[in-house]
């Protein structure tokens, strides 16, 4: 198996060119070029660049809220030790699969077509998307909880809604907080990538120094949304270290 593994994934990377020197001593004059022109980063604009970070900042604690909302009940549908009936679980099941096929860049784009540049559309596309992951991790979760406490709730002649919050949450409530502070590091990642497509944060003056071929601007912007995805990693190593 192993052996296939390793196989599978060597033709992989001779089907996309990566075995291909060619291309790649060709392209080092570039890429050296490239580098060169991003040395020293240019931080004389790092005041204009507050107001985005905390857009991006804001999109991503919004986005995340926003996906616990709309993941939770959809969890418990997919379920099938919570929900309540098969084609209620096949609906939700199928609803996350859904969500999570398409990438936020395309929800960006087309959320930024429906309802106009700014925070907004990052925000709705950050919370579509990962309403599929965060659910379907959910999900999981939810199933593999001990059923011997959902057994003697029900016969205590707990109603289906008591079973969920009594019996069902307080064991998944660790794995569900770590899942959630995963998601909400990863929104930060994908906001300043959003930003891009016009839906606000960084990453619109991200590519608003690329298209200006400002590339020492590129490299400062680059590094500054670098200490902040660290400090954003940190602080959510701190809240699991804590929910813990």
């Amino acid at each position: 198996m192993v052996a296939g593994l390793i196989s599978t994934c060597l033709v992989m990377l001779g089907v996309t060119g990566f075995f291909d020197a060619t291309r790649f001593i060709e392209g080092a004059p570039a890429i050296a070029q490239l580098a060169g022109e991003m040395v020293p980063p240019d931080f004389a604009r790092w005041r204009h660049w507050i107001k985005p970070l905390a857009d991006t900042l804001a999109m991503s604690i919004a986005g995340t809220a926003l996906a616990v909302l709309l993941s939770l009940p959809l969890a418990l549908a997919a379920a099938h030790n919570t929900t309540p009936h098969p084609l209620l679980y096949q609906t939700a099941r199928t609803l996350l699969a859904a969500f999570r096929s398409v990438p936020e860049i395309i929800l960006g784009i087309l959320f930024v077509a429906a309802v106009g540049f700014g925070a907004l559309p990052g925000v709705l596309a950050l919370a579509l998307h990962s309403t599929g992951m965060v659910g379907k991790f959910y999900a999981e979760a939810i199933e593999h909880v001990d059923p011997r406490p959902l057994e003697a709730a029900r016969a205590a002649g707990a109603t289906r809604f008591q079973v969920i919050t009594h019996a069902v949450l307080p064991q998944v409530f660790p794995q569900l907080a770590d899942i959630t502070i995963y998601r909400w590091e990863n929104h930060f990642r994908a906001s300043a990538v959003l930003g891009i497509v016009g839906a606000g944060g960084i990453g619109f003056e991200l590519m608003a120094a690329l298209r200006l071929i400002k590339y020492d601007e590129v490299a400062a912007i680059l590094l500054t949304i670098l200490a902040c995805v660290v400090v954003v990693d940190a602080t959510g190593a701190a809240l699991r270290r804590k929910l813990k």
